[in-house]
């Protein structure tokens, strides 16, 4: 564990490394529980730092200032996705939420999880590193119901796999919904996705108004140019929630030709969401690299967007007694 950095307030940020037998090397920091590099080897036996990021604690700072943040690597909650002009109603009490993408609230609100400091709890090293961290989100932090107290861990396994697993308990009634944020490109981070194939086993995709707010409706995917059942260039703009055929098996993958690198994503979550373009414009991340809107792709696993509004979608509502419980993976081979 080392100092990444000091917030205005003194807080601390500190980094962590895990690294398995195989060289694989994945490095986070406790602000936002973010994912800054991931380094996976290649053919040659290289390391490819196959995630977009920042080399400073000043420019994670800096990103949630930008019209779109791009949430580089973050732990993102209470609720990932929009939530309809920031409202709903659970128990038959309506809640208003911090509103802070077009009168709607996006990723958990204007001062969300990603921009918390989280509790290092546990690092282990050796065999299958991980390292384990806390945060405790206040009754009516950014007007959620319940004081949510949430544990994450990551596990980096012999197998060259990031687990992700996220546990959380409340003490009211609320609504959870949990992703993580990381851009890849297993070209390495100063490329481009474009050459890349992507598989997404989902038949069906959310539909959605012009402000990416779901509509209830399901679009059948087959034979459209969203279908990814089988393999196609990663697309230079989208940003849409997919229905994923069968939960715990895989949801997509992503293979680079040129370095034989591929990467498959596990998820017990209804959805993954997809995102290419829009917030990496002219943004300058890790090694003086500048991105661009190419220059990652994001697999948000997570519940429906909006779910808390749509009865037919499943529930996001976290009771009171009960635990939340996901667990996301990365799987990085070479074929």
């Amino acid at each position: 564990m080392e100092l990444f950095g000091l917030l205005s307030d003194g807080q601390v940020v500190n980094s962590f490394e895990l690294i398995n037998e195989k060289g694989m090397r994945v490095k986070g920091i406790n602000y936002g529980a973010a994912i800054i590099s991931l380094k996976v080897p290649n053919k040659e036996g290289e390391l490819v730092d196959v995630v977009l990021g920042f080399d400073t604690l000043a420019s994670y700072l800096d990103s949630f200032e930008l019209a779109g943040a791009p949430y580089f690597g973050a732990t993102v909650g209470r609720f990932a996705g929009r939530i309809n002009k920031g409202e709903f109603d659970l128990n038959g009490e309506s809640f208003y939420l911090s509103k802070n993408n077009n009168g709607h609230s996006l990723h958990g609100g204007i001062n969300n999880f990603s921009q918390k400091i989280w509790k290092l709890e546990k690092i282990t090293q050796g065999k299958n590193p991980s390292v384990s961290l806390s945060y405790v989100s206040p009754d009516k932090e950014e007007n959620y119901p319940g004081e949510l107290s949430v544990s994450l861990t990551y596990t980096l396994s012999e197998d060259n796999e990031l687990s992700i697993e996220y546990k959380a308990t409340t003490t009211k009634d609320t609504v959870v919904n949990l992703t993580h944020h990381s851009y890849f490109n297993l070209d390495g981070h100063q490329s481009t996705v474009l050459n890349q194939d992507l598989i997404v086993n989902a038949s069906k995709v959310l539909e959605k108004t012009n402000e990416n707010i779901p509509t209830g409706k399901f679009l059948e995917l087959a034979n459209s140019a969203f279908d990814y059942k089988t393999a196609k260039k990663c697309p230079t703009n989208i940003d849409d929630t997919f229905v994923l055929d069968n939960k715990n098996e895989f949801a997509a993958s992503l293979f680079n030709e040129a370095n034989d690198l591929k990467m498959t994503v596990y998820t017990n979550q209804p959805a993954v969401h997809i995102y290419v373009g829009g917030s990496c414009q002219d943004i300058k991340g890790k090694d003086g690299v500048v991105y661009h809107p190419l220059s990652g792709i994001c697999f948000e696993t997570q519940n429906f967007p909006d779910a808390p509004n749509q009865n037919h979608f499943p529930s996001a509502v976290l009771r009171k007694g009960e635990n939340y419980y996901q667990n996301t993976r990365y799987k990085f081979d070479l074929v």
